[in-house]
C-alpha cells in the first residue's frame, strides 16, 4: 500500500448518476458532507447513523437542494449485532436491488492516554465502532455489492495508522486495522468481483472529532469537509475503476 492523492480531481456533475451509496456516520462532519456531495453528483444516498435528528438534517439538506431522494437507516454501531447488519443489507437489496458504494466514515476517538492507563471498556468501544463494525457491515454487504457493475468500498484511514504515535491508543490501532482490512479485501475481491476497495486519510479537517483531539487548534487553519471531497468523488466514481488496495491522502 502506498499513499496516493486525488485532491485535484474534477468530477463531472453526473459522475455518480444512478449509483446507490451507503454512508456511515452520515449525520455529521465528513459523512454529512460526503452524503450531500454524492447526492449532488447524482447518487441515491443511504444515510446510516445512530442519531436520527442528525440523519434527518442531512436528508432535509439533500431534498432541499433538489438532489435524488435519500434513505435513512438508523443503527448504533456499538451495539449492533451481525443480524442487524444482515438486515441492513437485506433492506438495501429489497429497496434498490444492488449497492454501488459503501463509505465507512463513522468513527470514535476514545481517549488520548498512555496504553498503561487506557480504560478497558473504552478500548473495546473504540475497536467495536472503528474496526469490528466496518468488518461486519462490509461482510454483510458484499453480496449486494457484487450485484453492482462497478462497486466501491472506501474506508477512512488516519496518519496515526501509518506511524504509531504516543497516546493515540485504540484509535491508532483501530485505524491501522482498518487499513489492513482494506488491503485484504482489495486482494480478495479484485479478480472475480466488480468491487474495488481503498482508503482515504482525510488529513486535518474541521470536524467535531478533530476539535476533541486538538482543543487548542484554530479551526480556521484546517480544511473544511467540502474542500476534501474531490478524493471521495474520485474513489466512489467510475474514474477509479482500476484503483484498488490504495490509501489516498488528502
Amino acid at each position: 500500500m502506498t499513499l496516493q492523492t486525488a485532491s485535484n480531481y474534477k468530477a463531472q456533475p453526473d459522475t455518480l448518476k444512478d449509483r446507490i451509496i451507503l454512508v456511515t456516520g452520515a449525520g455529521d462532519g465528513i459523512g454529512e458532507t460526503a452524503a450531500i456531495t454524492f447526492a449532488k453528483h447524482g447518487a441515491t444516498v443511504i444515510l446510516l447513523g445512530r442519531t436520527i435528528p442528525k440523519l434527518e438534517r442531512t436528508y432535509d439538506a439533500i431534498i432541499a437542494a433538489g438532489y435524488p431522494q435519500p434513505a435513512i437507516i438508523p443503527l448504533d454501531l456499538e451495539g449492533a449485532t451481525y443480524d442487524n447488519y444482515l438486515e441492513v443489507a437485506d433492506t438495501i437489496e429489497k429497496e434498490f436491488g444492488h449497492l454501488d458504494g459503501l463509505l465507512h466514515n463513522a468513527g470514535t476517538l476514545g481517549a488520548l492516554t498512555p496504553i498503561q492507563q487506557y480504560d478497558l471498556k473504552m478500548w473495546a468501544q473504540v475497536m467495536q465502532i472503528n474496526l469490528t463494525a466496518p468488518f461486519l457491515l462490509t461482510r454483510a454487504c458484499i453480496p449486494v455489492l457484487k450485484k453492482s457493475n462497478d462497486a466501491r468500498i472506501v474506508f477512512t484511514s488516519s496518519s496515526v495508522a501509518h506511524k504509531g504515535r504516543a497516546y493515540w491508543g485504540a484509535y491508532g490501532v483501530s485505524k491501522a486495522g482498518q487499513d489492513n482490512l482494506m488491503a485484504i479485501l482489495a486482494d480478495e475481491l479484485e479478480s472475480n468481483t466488480p468491487i474495488r476497495v481503498n482508503s482515504i486519510d482525510p488529513g486535518r479537517v474541521r470536524t467535531r472529532m478533530r476539535a476533541l483531539a486538538y482543543p487548542g487548534e484554530d479551526p480556521n487553519t484546517v480544511a473544511t469537509p467540502e474542500e476534501i471531497m474531490p478524493t471521495y468523488l474520485y474513489l466512489m466514481g467510475p474514474d477509479s475503476k482500476d484503483v484498488n488496495g490504495q490509501i489516498y491522502h488528502v
